[in-house]
């Protein structure tokens, strides 16, 4: 999930990386991108007004690994 501030929306950078993992675990549907806005969501009000995009990650709806930043290897790595 790119958890992103109203002010500036989702994190553009790393879309392509995302399309490129999508596309290597083909046919599987194991693997689910989303975008969320910290403003408007309760649960995510830790993450408000920061600078840095957050990224987490979620297996049965709970967070298993948070990326701070855009560092597509750790991103790459953690999926």
């Amino acid at each position: 999930i790119d958890v992103y501030q109203a002010w500036c929306g989702p994190c553009k950078a790393v879309v392509n990386l995302f399309r490129k993992l999508k596309n290597e675990f083909g046919e599987d549907d194991v693997l689910h991108f989303a975008v969320a806005e910290a403003d408007s969501i309760p649960t995510l009000q830790p993450f408000r007004n920061k600078c840095e995009p957050v990224f987490l990650f979620c297996v049965n709806g709970k967070i298993i690994a948070i990326v701070r930043g855009v560092n597509a290897p750790l991103i790459s790595k953690k999926i």
